[in-house]
């Protein structure tokens, strides 16, 4: 599996002065998504909707709403 492309826009042209340390979407070559983001797991497991749960290799993370947003352009719809 390998990174084929950044979905969106780099950090630095969402206001990162280093880039090195953001939020980030990529497309992998198996179609998936891999995402970085904040590690949320302990803080928001117990708000989960009853009908989701995670595996125990699952992690919650937290990506800004910027982030997502200036990506909507690059998700595939299918």
């Amino acid at each position: 599996m390998k990174i084929v492309r950044r979905i969106g826009v780099p950090p630095s042209a969402r206001g990162s002065s280093s880039g090195a340390t953001c939020p980030d979407l990529f497309e992998l070559s198996d179609g998936n998504f891999a995402v970085i983001g904040t590690e949320a797991t302990e803080a928001l497991e117990r708000e989960l909707p009853a009908d989701a749960a995670r595996a125990d290799y699952e992690r919650i993370v937290i990506v800004s709403r910027e982030t997502l947003i200036r990506a909507k352009a690059d998700i595939p719809d299918v």
